[in-house]
């Protein structure tokens, strides 16, 4: 089984920009606000305009938390992306009015990641992927994969923001806007992901499962658990 580490990390949320304020709420989880929007500094201005705040979201921490010369597989992960930029773009269609290409273009859901690749000049491999609640899962189940197939390190990024009005009605999960990465390695000893049918009942978290798994990564907890439907994830920290 394939374990790895984390050699560096960033998150993003209102009121929550480094790591250490990262580590004292999840230490004290509350429900951040504010409607601040990352500087995004590192990127050129002429691709920085075309992002919008989800998109700036995941940006910010993935230039935290890459390696400023070296390239790696980068994973973008986010169950809903741009669903705000969607829904804009629908209403104008039922309107009858013409949609923008750009904001067209944006609002699919490898834009953030080409973006980045564009910035950095990288010709590697970037991945987006979306599955349900099951996400955060399936976007380390490919890093590890690209680990097992010999990648040196693999950069993964999950990005939300809360949907958007008329689709909050199907929200399963607490949310608000947030973004992590992680810098992934390979590790003798560290952490495993598996599935198995689930076995037992989990009780309801305060957060995102995004943040409950974030939450894990970060701490000295030996075992997380995350069920969806019939299925258990199991995440372990082996020593």
């Amino acid at each position: 089984m394939i374990q790895f580490q984390i050699s560096n990390w960033a998150a993003w949320a209102p009121g929550l920009h480094d790591q250490s304020s990262w580590l004292a709420y999840l230490a004290a989880p509350h429900t951040p606000t504010g409607d601040e929007t990352p500087a995004l500094s590192e990127m050129p201005v002429m691709l920085r305009r075309r992002v919008g705040h989800l998109g700036k979201m995941a940006l910010q921490v993935a230039y935290r938390s890459s390696e400023k010369d070296a390239q790696c597989p980068v994973i973008f992960a986010s169950r809903y992306g741009d669903m705000a930029q969607s829904v804009e773009q629908l209403s104008q269609l039922a309107l009858s009015n013409a949609v923008s290409p750009t904001a067209f273009s944006m609002s699919v859901h490898n834009a953030i990641s080409a973006l980045f690749s564009i910035a950095r000049k990288d010709t590697g491999s970037y991945t987006a992927i979306a599955a349900g609640q099951e996400t955060t899962e399936a976007a380390f189940t490919e890093a590890l994969a690209l680990l097992a197939d010999g990648a040196a390190s693999v950069l993964l990024v999950y990005y939300d923001e809360p949907l958007p009005q008329p689709h909050h009605i199907f929200a399963d999960t607490p949310e608000f806007p947030h973004a992590f990465a992680c810098l992934l390695v390979k590790a003798e000893q560290g952490i495993s992901l598996c599935s198995k049918a689930c076995g037992q009942s989990q009780e309801k978290d305060d957060l995102p499962g995004s943040i409950a798994v974030l939450r894990f990564l970060l701490s000295n907890q030996p075992e997380y658990l995350h069920t969806v439907g019939p299925r258990t994830w199991v995440w372990q920290r082996n020593a």
